[in-house]
């Protein structure tokens, strides 16, 4: 008996205690004191001009443009071993982007990276290292070459996302904070603890590492530099 009730104390304790390293992530909106936006110029900027990919780039074998739109593709044959990225030759802190994205062909997710760097070292001349912006299924925010899975709860996303159709997105970067919306709703808002990690950076497009053929769509990619204190394509007063 004294066995039995020992293992059961020890059983609830490692539930306990599993329970609480789960949810340690997510807790750091709560814990994490808001940093103000830095201060710059506000302008808005036209990322992709519709014709090309003038101000961008990555490996022309995966990266192209038809009909507006900017087609991340590779084969089966040519899949990248590790996540490839169309990188901004401009660099970023603060801003509002809004755009659109749509997963074409296979299931794995892609997303937009910011507050990072360049990371050659990692297998890819045109990898990343840090914040993932993840969609349209691995829904969340993933830090890259770093401490993986940030803890966003990806449920609010499900719930609105679409998995092979256009989802229209905001990205709203501000001082230690990153709040996402698709498709009208804020579907996750995180506080970033450690102030080194912000950098300003180029602002990524990815195509995920995989074994099979692959097609990721972009769009739009309109940009704000320091922008106003709203989020402007949430259609829910209450998400605001």
């Amino acid at each position: 008996m004294h066995l039995i009730r020992t293992a059961a104390v020890a059983a609830i304790a490692l539930i306990a205690c599993a329970s609480a390293c789960l949810a340690a992530p997510g807790d750091d909106k709560k814990e994490t004191p808001l940093v103000p936006q830095r201060e710059g110029k506000s302008e808005k900027i036209e990322l992709f001009n519709g014709k090309d990919l003038t101000g961008w780039e990555g490996h022309e074998h995966y990266w192209s443009v038809k009909d507006g739109i900017i087609i991340a593709k590779n084969t089966k044959e040519n899949a990248p071993k590790v996540s490839t990225y169309l990188l901004t030759k401009q660099k970023f802190t603060d801003f509002r982007l809004v755009f659109s994205a749509k997963l074409v062909e296979s299931e794995m997710h892609s997303g937009v990276a910011l507050w990072g760097k360049v990371a050659p070292e990692n297998g890819d001349k045109y990898t990343y290292a840090g914040v993932l912006v993840m969609f349209p299924n691995g829904y969340g925010f993933w830090d890259l070459y770093g401490r993986n899975w940030l803890g966003v709860d990806p449920a609010p996303a499900k719930k609105v996302g679409k998995q092979h159709d256009w989802n229209d997105m905001e990205i709203l970067a501000q001082g230690n904070r990153i709040r996402h919306v698709i498709n009208g709703t804020l579907i996750a808002d995180w506080r970033e603890p450690d102030l080194k990690r912000i950098n300003e950076a180029p602002i990524a497009l990815q195509l995920h590492s995989n074994n099979v053929e692959q097609e990721v769509h972009f769009k739009g990619l309109t940009l704000e530099t320091f922008p106003e204190e709203k989020l402007v394509t949430v259609k829910e007063e209450k998400a605001k």
